[in-house]
């Protein structure tokens, strides 16, 4: 398991490397200490998270939890905690859905500032309603702080795996791209940011998501 950070001038770009990258209280741990790590940086800042391969984030490892079934009710709170974490990380921040964002993936995605994803393959979807594992109202507080309501509840009633084009017509990313250009646009969108007061940025995202973070279990 990995997630590597690597620099583009003032953007910080954090890969997560493996395989369907799970969400789980080992991955949770190395993302936090990733954000760890850029938010003792000083002067001019942006994130992008990105995956690998096919997968952005698969979303919950489930099948660890069959076998460490007292790890579920840990990784959930902790997952929430880390959202509301990226809700309020005081850096503007970009996802580059470079292939499937499912159920908690799709639900990280939604805590950072900007979506773009692949415009030819992959789904963004929350899937909770077609495998039996219901949202509580903590999860869908994230949908309905960052997409329009209307497209929330479709999202969460209905399981539909929307595909980039569908994505971006229901708001849930803000621009498509290529294969091959989903990581340089979310790059380049992030610099374009990076000099923003990063105090100033922190106090205006606390207004815009605090309670909502706090919902979450993160404060400022």
């Amino acid at each position: 398991m990995d997630i590597t950070l690597r620099r583009e001038g003032a953007v910080a770009v954090l890969t997560w490397d493996d395989g369907e990258n799970r969400v789980n209280l080992d991955s949770l741990a190395l993302l936090n200490s990733r954000l760890d790590e850029l938010e003792s940086t000083e002067g001019p800042l942006a994130l992008v998270l990105t995956g690998t391969g096919k997968f952005f984030s698969n979303g919950l490892d489930l099948g660890r939890f069959g076998s460490n079934p007292e790890e579920f009710t840990a990784t959930l709170k902790e997952a929430k905690r880390t959202i509301g974490r990226l809700f309020l990380f005081p850096a503007y921040s970009v996802a580059a859905i470079n292939g499937h964002a499912f159920a908690m993936g799709a639900l990280i995605s939604c805590g950072l500032d900007y979506r773009v994803m692949r415009d030819d393959r992959g789904y963004w979807c929350m899937n909770e309603a077609e495998i039996g594992l219901a949202l509580d109202e903590e999860l869908f507080s994230i949908l309905t702080a960052r997409l329009p309501r209307s497209t929330a509840i479709v999202a969460a009633t209905t399981a539909k795996r929307f595909s980039g084009p569908e994505a971006l017509a229901a708001g849930i990313v803000e621009a498509l791209a290529s294969e091959d250009q989903v990581l340089p646009h979310a790059i380049d969108v992030a610099a374009a940011h990076a000099n923003l007061n990063r105090r100033t940025l922190a106090q205006h995202k606390v207004l815009a998501h605090g309670e909502v973070a706090a919902f979450l279990g993160w404060t400022a």
